[in-house]
């Protein structure tokens, strides 16, 4: 004899960057043990994969590919879909770092963390970045699958240049517009290592005010009294 199958909710969430509206349903205990373990691991690439697999087995709407969506969309989706699922509260230990007697204090913090007390800062950011007098770059915001895409380099030069390589829309140089998706990645990189230092701090600049998931902590450490001050940003961050 068959055993009863249980009624499962589902819920709708419009995304705040690309706008699109999604329907979905909780995760299932088993996809909330395959997290657990993914995030003890604390191995980015693991992470990445087991989330975007996760987002997938619980969309209901079709024809969303997680990867062209930008970072913030996915942060925000898979925070709203562990609420739904798990519950608003996420448990999360920290460890005194303050400075006693020449020594780090070393005592382990536990904290819990309202999931939707997090919120998207809001800077005001322009995508075209005038580089020269005739040269113009515009950027978009980073996608998920650029992150899997950098996740490959060690190092941290490498996995910034791909970022922003993998972030420009067009380049316009006064007379003609080169699109990247009609580029080659290494030219693209090429041209991002060929800008001087003023040049690029203003390609950092836009990543630096890109709209992010942020919320505070603060904490008092029961054994030296030291209060800490977490500023929490990144989906990672949550559930450490």
């Amino acid at each position: 004899m068959a055993l009863p199958k249980l009624d499962v909710p589902t819920y709708e969430i419009e995304l705040p960057l690309s706008k699109k509206k999604i329907k979905f349903r909780p995760f299932l205990v088993k996809e909330q043990k395959i997290l657990l373990m993914a995030m003890e691991s604390n191995e980015s690439d693991t992470v990445h994969n087991v989330v975007k697999d996760i987002l997938r087995n619980c969309t209901l709407t079709e024809g969303i590919d997680f990867d062209e969506l930008p970072i913030l969309d996915v942060e925000y989706y898979f925070i709203t879909l562990r609420a739904k699922s798990v519950g608003e509260i996420v448990e999360s230990r920290y460890r005194c770092n303050n400075d006693v007697d020449g020594k780090p204090c070393n005592n382990i913090m536990e904290t819990n963390i309202d999931l939707q007390k997090i919120h998207i800062t809001k800077n005001e950011i322009n995508p075209e970045i005038q580089l020269t007098d005739n040269i113009v770059i515009k950027m978009k915001y980073p996608q998920f699958g650029v992150v899997k895409d950098s996740l490959k380099y060690d190092n941290i030069n490498d996995i910034t240049f791909n970022m922003i390589a993998n972030s420009i829309e067009y380049i316009y140089d006064g007379e003609q517009f080169y699109y990247a998706n009609e580029t080659t990645k290494e030219e693209l990189i090429e041209f991002v290592e060929m800008l001087n230092q003023e040049q690029f701090e203003k390609m950092e600049d836009f990543f630096n005010n890109m709209p992010k998931l942020k919320t505070n902590v603060a904490l008092t450490c029961k054994k030296c009294g030291f209060v800490h001050d977490f500023e929490m940003e990144g989906l990672q961050s949550f559930f450490d």
